[in-house]
């Protein structure tokens, strides 16, 4: 992938969590973007009330990754980090 792509792919990845972020806000925590691998998976922190949820998984997988998949079908995964 061309460094305009990744670049442009990124800029789409942020936009998502920015939609994201009021609904996880809502409920005490928060998302941010670390960074987007040369393999497309996207690497968020959660913090807040969801950095030590116990759903904060689920929420991840079943909520996060399924919405940045939906509308960036190159995506192949949304992973927490540290």
């Amino acid at each position: 992938m061309s460094e305009n792509n990744r670049s442009d792919l990124e800029m789409k990845v942020r936009n998502i969590i920015g939609q994201i972020r009021p609904y996880l806000q809502q409920d005490g925590g928060d998302i941010e973007f670390v960074d987007l691998t040369d393999d497309n998976i996207v690497n968020v922190r959660l913090t807040g009330a969801c950095g030590s949820c116990p759903y904060s998984r689920m929420t991840l997988k079943n909520g996060v990754e399924t919405a940045m998949q939906k509308a960036l079908p190159e995506i192949k995964a949304v992973e927490a980090v540290g």
